[in-house]
């Protein structure tokens, strides 16, 4: 028959998970997400990524500026829901929400908990040079992703892979994993597995930041691909900033100083890094489209025998 839910997310990222499980046994028989508020280009004010999916769906859509009082408790009450969905949703949820549904609320959380609570799990894995990452369903409590693991998989992180790309693999991959939990939660058939404390670690909110070309290779490759496409890592080339949206590890720097360009070519811009060098294969120029670090080459060379900074 498939449970009753009420699916509660906000960004492009909770999209799939809500396209997926309306397409499942399971009913969402509403869809919570935030206000609309001035986004984009120019601002206008519009509905969230999870609002126009739930439109298109045919799903009632609640869009609460406050979850804390007792009106949102009784909308929810009202849909005759039995549990709660939660993907990036953006807000605290209550106790008194979390306490209410039959099978109560479960989080899609994008990284293998305990490790990479907080703002950016999905940053975290990249920066810290992992080989792997995955998505872990969980029971909510009223901790910071603290709740029960009920299930969890994981994926390798493939070199050259950055945040956006495993953005989209993880939210695939979510929408997957949460409509699995809600299957053999109506069977009776899930083992809520406490989570280890001691092995907890955070993943602050990440900003963007002037690439250290000073650091080993493997570093600075880690902290391209791991801000990109958002919030962005970046160079000056003269007075012109250039955003890198993707990197891999190069080979030696032949003994040129950091941010020297090594190499240019088809492949890409080989920049000398304090050991070894990486190689970008993607970038941005301020004010232009991303396009391929060989394309940009053949366009700067000139500029590009300066060095990046």
């Amino acid at each position: 028959m498939g449970l009753d839910v009420v699916f509660m997310g906000t960004p492009e990222f909770a999209v799939p998970a809500l396209r997926r499980l309306a397409a499942s046994k399971h009913a969402v028989r509403a869809v919570v997400t935030a206000p609309d508020r001035p986004r984009g280009r120019g601002h206008a004010v519009r509905p969230t990524p999870v609002a126009i999916a739930a439109c298109e769906l045919g799903i009632p859509v609640l869009k609460p500026e406050s979850i804390k009082g007792e009106e949102f408790l009784s909308a929810m009450r009202a849909t005759g829901a039995n549990a709660v969905a939660v993907v990036a949703y953006g807000k605290i949820i209550p106790s008194r929400v979390l306490a209410w549904p039959k099978y109560g609320c479960v989080n899609v959380h994008p990284s293998l908990l305990p490790k990479y609570r907080g703002a950016s799990p999905i940053h975290a894995p990249l920066l810290a040079g992992d080989s792997a990452t995955g998505v872990t369903t969980m029971y909510m409590d009223e901790g910071l992703d603290t709740g029960d693991i009920l299930l969890q998989e994981e994926v390798p992180i493939a070199p050259g892979e950055n945040a956006g790309d495993l953005h989209d693999r993880l939210a695939t991959l979510g929408a997957e994993l949460l409509v699995r939990t809600f299957d053999l939660m109506e069977e009776g058939l899930l083992v809520r597995i406490p989570q280890d404390h001691a092995r907890a670690s955070y993943a602050p909110k990440v900003e963007k930041e002037k690439i250290p070309w000073e650091l080993p290779a493997h570093a600075v490759a880690a902290r391209i691909n791991g801000l990109s496409p958002h919030p962005g890592a970046y160079t000056l080339m003269g007075s012109v900033r250039l955003k890198a949206l993707r990197a891999v590890v190069g080979g030696p720097n032949g003994g040129a100083a950091p941010g020297r360009v090594v190499e240019a070519s088809g492949r890409g811009i080989a920049v000398a890094c304090g050991s070894g060098s990486v190689v970008l294969l993607e970038v941005q120029p301020e004010g232009k489209a991303p396009m391929s670090a060989g394309d940009f080459a053949r366009g700067y060379a000139a500029q590009l025998a300066g060095g990046l900074a």
